[in-house]
């Protein structure tokens, strides 16, 4: 394809897979993270998306190195999980600060070369948890569900510039936060989920990589469960 393609939280998880699928699809990739593990073949840039410096840093190597960013895929996220009455205000303005406002500040900054080129897609991975909640995970759930507030804004405020917004709502998926979350709850959303497993991060790349290609540049605005039924409420 040969796109520029920025992914924050992309060495990871989910973001990792959909870094891997860009790169095999022939894109131009940059991975934003915090973290260690490096991508061969990848951008890998230090970014803390809770830093509007770092964003800044970041969006100009990746700027230099692959041209104006096409396609941003805003992934990065954490969880601190407590009950309400036990977490703490700085819990809920962490979590809020990094997925949520985060999410801003790289569409904000992504945005900016999108509009000169009249050209980009803006693909954010929300949760099926956005829309269901999850006990002991509200400031994740609150986070979450306001990415889609968020994408539907910039879906009409940038639609004259040719640039999409949507968002991806995956389940649970086969990554280390599934590993860390207590069993009781694993086995209670795993019973919920119609397909009775958990998604590999590939099938989230794969409907990351469908988003970003010319057959979908008519849709804006959507949100599209990965979920495997579990959003159906069972």
């Amino acid at each position: 394809m040969n796109r520029s393609v920025l992914i924050t939280g992309g060495n990871r998880g989910i973001g990792r897979a959909i870094s891997e699928a860009f790169l095999k699809a022939g894109d131009r990739v940059a991975v934003a993270h915090r973290g260690t593990d490096e991508l061969p073949d990848a951008l890998n840039l230090r970014c803390d998306v809770t830093s509007t410096e770092q964003i800044n840093a970041a969006f100009t190597a990746a700027e230099a190195a692959h041209g104006p960013v096409e396609v941003l895929v805003s992934n990065a996220g954490i969880t601190d999980s407590a009950p309400l009455a036990a977490m703490s205000e700085d819990q809920f303005s962490h979590v809020l600060d990094t997925n949520l406002t985060g999410a801003y500040r790289v569409a904000k900054r992504a945005s900016r070369g999108m509009v000169r080129i009249r050209h980009g897609r803006m693909i954010f991975i929300s949760s099926v948890m956005g829309a269901a909640g999850r006990r002991g995970a509200g400031n994740y759930a609150a986070s979450k569900a306001g990415l889609v507030g968020l994408a539907r804004s910039i879906a009409r405020e940038y639609a004259p510039y040719g640039i999409t917004a949507n968002l991806i709502s995956p389940g649970l998926v086969r990554t280390e936060m599934l590993d860390d979350m207590p069993e009781e709850m694993r086995l209670q959303l795993l019973d919920r989920t119609l397909l009775k497993r958990p998604a590999e991060p590939d099938e989230i790349a794969a409907t990351v990589l469908w988003l970003a290609a010319g057959e979908s540049r008519y849709i804006t605005g959507a949100e599209i469960p990965v979920d495997g039924g579990l959003g159906l409420g069972a």
